[in-house]
């Protein structure tokens, strides 16, 4: 088959160990950052241009997608998949995880646990949403934030207040959500290809820390789902319409709370951590499905 991985940075290493998995198991592969992709809309024919290069002849597109390029990048992908590319991730998936907001009322709808949460665009009811919150601390945690960055531990509602109101001066809209103090500081991260869970780790925080983001100093270790840990994990990822996925779950008084579903996971800290070939696993998936979406495009 021949590939295309969209990614900003070829050397980042889970575009490196897919490019290697995919070229061991004998595809053409080529990198492309989907910033710089020409997209050519006009009636009954689609174009992607690269560096003034018709792109063409492809057959699977492996999108890694960052936060800061959602909107551009949901729409390459688009653009590919309606030119008949299979693709691992879905232009229309990528958009609903990426709002927060909406995934965790997709999530919560459906049934699944997640850690109480309240939002406002309203600073001046900010006392009457702390005391609905009836248990401190409390998370404060950024729309736009990624990878543990913009999210925020406040002890009492003195500091919890403080926090929002700048927050709003700054125009940057906020999650409040309950603390679990009994996941003490851990948070559990499963990937998932295709339905199935294909590598599961705990990522622990790094002392005095409250976010477990490898990232921020903090270590990982093998553990074992239990069957209904399984269950909520595979719904979460099903819910948000993603075949390719790292689901976020705490452990909880409650039962399992789901943090968030990563339309975009990174690759290092669940192989290094698993010494599972994940990205092999991604490629495999790809094998399955690509030859049945184009003949299903085909037959439209």
């Amino acid at each position: 088959m021949n590939i295309i991985i969209l990614s900003r940075n070829a050397a980042l290493y889970s575009t490196q160990s897919l490019y290697k998995a995919a070229t061991d198991r004998g595809h053409f592969v080529r990198v492309l950052d989907h910033m710089y992709c020409d997209l050519r809309i006009r009636k009954g024919q689609l174009e992607v241009y690269y560096e003034d290069e018709v792109i063409e002849g492809y057959d699977v597109v492996i999108p890694r997608i960052g936060n800061t390029a959602t909107s551009y990048g949901s729409a390459v992908v688009r653009q590919f998949q309606s030119m008949g590319v299979f693709s691992t991730l879905d232009h229309e998936a990528l958009l609903r995880t990426r709002d927060k907001l909406s995934a965790l009322q997709l999530l919560a709808s459906a049934g699944i646990g997640i850690p109480d949460t309240l939002i406002s665009n309203n600073s001046y009811t900010i006392p009457e949403l702390l005391e609905r919150l009836d248990s401190m601390p409390l998370i404060i945690k950024m729309l736009s934030g990624t990878h543990g960055i913009g999210v925020l531990k406040a002890d009492n509602a003195s500091t919890a207040e403080n926090l929002i109101e700048t927050f709003h001066k700054l125009k940057q809209r906020v999650l409040l959500q309950e603390f679990i103090a009994e996941s003490n500081g851990a948070d559990i991260r499963v990937f998932i290809i295709d339905g199935e869970i294909v590598g599961v780790m705990q990522r622990q925080a790094r002392p005095g820390e409250f976010r477990s983001n490898l990232h921020r100093g903090g270590h990982s270790f093998v553990v074992k789902l239990t069957e209904g840990e399984e269950a909520v994990v595979k719904k979460a990822a099903q819910i948000m319409g993603l075949s390719v996925c790292g689901v976020d779950m705490l452990r909880s008084n409650k039962g399992p709370l789901i943090l968030e579903v990563n339309a975009s996971p990174g690759l290092e800290g669940i192989e290094t951590t698993t010494n599972i070939d994940i990205a092999s696993k991604i490629v495999q998936y790809t094998e399955r499905n690509a030859k049945l979406h184009k003949k299903q495009f085909a037959e439209r």
